[in-house]
C-alpha cells in the first residue's frame, strides 16, 4: 500500500509540473465555476421566489431537478473536455491556448450533451437514494453507488475528447479502462481529492481564526483578511480541478497507447496501470 501511495504521489507531482509549465490551463475550471454559479442562480432564485417546493417535491420537482442537473453537468463536462483537450496538446509537446481547449470541447458537443443527460439521470437517482430519510441502509447504498459511479466515469472525459464515439460507448470504454487500471487509478483520484480536502480545511480553519482575531481590532482588516482567505480556498479548488484534468489525460493517454507524455517517467505510468492483483 505504501508503494502504491508513493507512486500515486509521484504522478500527482508530475501532473503539477505540467500545470506549472502552462498555468493557462487553470482558466478552464475558473470559467466552469463561473458558469456553474450562473446556472445555479438561474434555477435557485426563481424556485425560492415562486416557492416551488413549499408543498413537497412531487413529479414537477423531480423534473426540475433533472433539468438542473442536466444544465450543470453540461457546463461541467464541457469545460472539463476543454481542459483535457488542452492538456493533451500540452502532453504532446504543444502550447495550447484557451481557444484550443474550447474548440476541442465544441467538436464533441453532441456527445457531451448525451453524457450530461445520462449523468443527470444518475445524479437524480443517487440523490433520491442518499436523501432517503427513513432508511439508513438505502442512504449508505446510495453513497456507495455514488463512489462507484465516480470511479467508473473517471476517464469518460478523456475518452470523449480523444475518440469520435457516443456517450454510452465512452462510458463503456471508461469502465473497461477502470477494470484494467484499478490500483493507482483509484488511489490517485481519491488521493488528490483527500489531499486538497485536507489542505482546504486547514486553510479555512486558519483563515477563520485569523479573521476572528483581526476583527477584534479592526472590522476593515478582518473583512480584508476574510476575503483573502476565501480567495485562497477558491484558488485551491481551481488548482485541484486543473490538476485532476491533467492527471486523467495522462493516465488515459498511457492506458490506450502506452506512450509516456512529457513530464512523466515510464516507471511511474507503468506502475499506475498495473492490473489489480
Amino acid at each position: 500500500m505504501f508503494d502504491k501511495l508513493s507512486r500515486s504521489w509521484d504522478l500527482v507531482k508530475a501532473s503539477a509540473a505540467v500545470l506549472r509549465s502552462d498555468k493557462e490551463l487553470m482558466l478552464f475550471p475558473m470559467l466552469s465555476g463561473l458558469a456553474t454559479l450562473a446556472v445555479l442562480a438561474t434555477f435557485v432564485l426563481p424556485l425560492f421566489a415562486l416557492r416551488v417546493f413549499e408543498h413537497g417535491i412531487g413529479f414537477a420537482g423531480l423534473l426540475l431537478a433533472f433539468v438542473f442537473y442536466f444544465c450543470q453537468y453540461t457546463v461541467i463536462v464541457f469545460f472539463n473536455c476543454a481542459l483535457v483537450g488542452a492538456a493533451m496538446i500540452r502532453l504532446d509537446g504543444g502550447d495550447p491556448t484557451l481557444s484550443d481547449g474550447l474548440a476541442a470541447a465544441k467538436r464533441r458537443l453532441p456527445a457531451i450533451l448525451g453524457y450530461a443527460a445520462i449523468a443527470a439521470t444518475v445524479g437524480v437517482l443517487l440523490q433520491s437514494l442518499k436523501h432517503k430519510e427513513d432508511n439508513v441502509l438505502v442512504r449508505l447504498i446510495g453513497s456507495g453507488l455514488g463512489v462507484a459511479w465516480t470511479l467508473a466515469t473517471f476517464l469518460v472525459v478523456p475518452v470523449l475528447v480523444s475518440r469520435d464515439i457516443g456517450p454510452i460507448d465512452a462510458l463503456k470504454q471508461s469502465v473497461t479502462l477502470l477494470k484494467r487500471t484499478w490500483g493507482e487509478n483509484a488511489i490517485g483520484n481519491v488521493g488528490i481529492g483527500a489531499a486538497f480536502g485536507l489542505l482546504t480545511t486547514l486553510v479555512a480553519m486558519i483563515g477563520v481564526g485569523v479573521t476572528f482575531v483581526a476583527l477584534q481590532s479592526s472590522v476593515v482588516l478582518g473583512i480584508a483578511i476574510g476575503v483573502v482567505c476565501a480567495l485562497g480556498v477558491l484558488l485551491l479548488g481551481v488548482y485541484q480541478a486543473a490538476l485532476t484534468g491533467i492527471y486523467s489525460a495522462a493516465l488515459y493517454r498511457y492506458a490506450v497507447s502506452h506512450e509516456v507524455p512529457d513530464g512523466f517517467s515510464g516507471a511511474q505510468l507503468e506502475h499506475a496501470f498495473e492490473p489489480k492483483a
